[in-house]
């Protein structure tokens, strides 16, 4: 029986140590729990999963496999989820607990979002780790000095800035760019809505036709065989404005169908019935703005993209 004790004293040490997590094998097991999180809350995935290594010890620390908190997030005022109880810059803090990890990284993004202290964050660019690493800082997240350059050097070891650019559509999780045709070599075509009753007819013109409006932005719908060229005429406006309006950029080569939207006006900055719209297989940016009628250029701003971003199925976009 001693012996039997004395094996598993000599064996405990290593029986904990072939349980513990590389900070490669924290990266992959969270790292599309971080992307989703990005996406839904334009918190860089970068910045999380450096702070998940740092706060949990790549998964390691009694708070992250106890309470399942990678974060070291306290209860503060208004917690009324489980707890849990440590010393850390105080004896014996309140911890917040939670079911799983993922439970975690969620209430992480919501902790951010939700206090006034982190705002500024929410300023900078998404692709500025630096920015947030510094930001997060300064808000008080943590008391340690060094955590801004602790956070930067673990995105920078790991290369963690890779999963923002998957979660902005521009990269694959294989390092390579998303196999979608450039938005130029895509067929061009109005915004035909299967549901003509949601918009709000507003006028008709003097030859009978009904003018409706999208977003505040007015429009007709086409009739069969119509160019560009001839509603532009019809409605006096110039043709390169109406081109505009409508996105297009091949109207000569263009001729719309019955049914199809067409703008008289520019679109808008933001789309205040719609907060964001969630990218299907083969849309693109063109077909969003069209949609919404909100600017191209808006949406790739508010999404935290740059003017020649790619984008793909699945891919937030925020309309305001």
């Amino acid at each position: 029986m001693k012996k039997i004790t004395l094996i598993l004293i000599f064996l405990a040490p290593l029986l904990a140590q072939a349980q513990r997590i590389t900070p490669e094998e924290y990266i992959l097991t969270y790292k599309d729990i971080a992307i989703r999180e990005m996406k839904e809350h334009k918190i860089p995935a970068s910045i999380t999963l450096a702070q998940g290594l740092l706060e949990s010890g790549a998964g390691n620390s009694a708070l992250a496999r106890e309470a399942k908190n990678h974060f070291g997030i306290k209860c503060h005022k208004g917690w009324t989820g489980k707890t849990y109880y440590m010393d850390d810059d105080e004896e014996n803090e309140c911890f917040r607990k939670y079911k799983n990890a993922e439970e975690s990284f969620r209430d992480h993004s919501d902790f951010l979002c939700g206090r006034t202290r982190y705002a500024a964050l929410f300023e900078l660019e998404i692709t500025d780790y630096k920015g947030w690493a510094r930001g997060l800082k300064a808000a008080g997240y943590a008391t340690n000095p060094k955590y801004a350059q602790l956070l930067i050097d673990r995105i920078e070891l790991y290369d963690l800035t890779k999963y923002d650019q998957i979660a902005l559509g521009r990269m694959t999780d294989d390092g390579q760019l998303p196999d979608i045709a450039p938005e130029d070599e895509l067929l061009e075509l109005a915004y035909s809505p299967t549901n003509r009753a949601v918009f709000e007819l507003v006028d008709m013109t003097a030859d009978k036709r009904f003018i409706y409006e999208n977003n505040g932005v007015r429009f007709v719908f086409a009739k069969e065989g119509e160019t560009p060229e001839q509603l532009a005429k019809a409605f006096g406006i110039k043709y390169k404005k109406f081109c505009d309006y409508n996105l297009l950029r091949r109207p000569d080569e263009m001729v719309f169908h019955s049914g199809d939207v067409v703008y008289l006006s520019k679109l808008r900055n933001s789309n205040w019935k719609a907060k964001k719209h969630i990218l299907a297989e083969g849309e693109t940016l063109r077909d969003v703005a069209l949609h919404f009628a909100v600017k191209p250029e808006s949406i790739l701003r508010k999404s935290g993209l740059k003017k020649d971003a790619r984008i793909s199925a699945g891919q937030v976009l925020w309309l305001r």
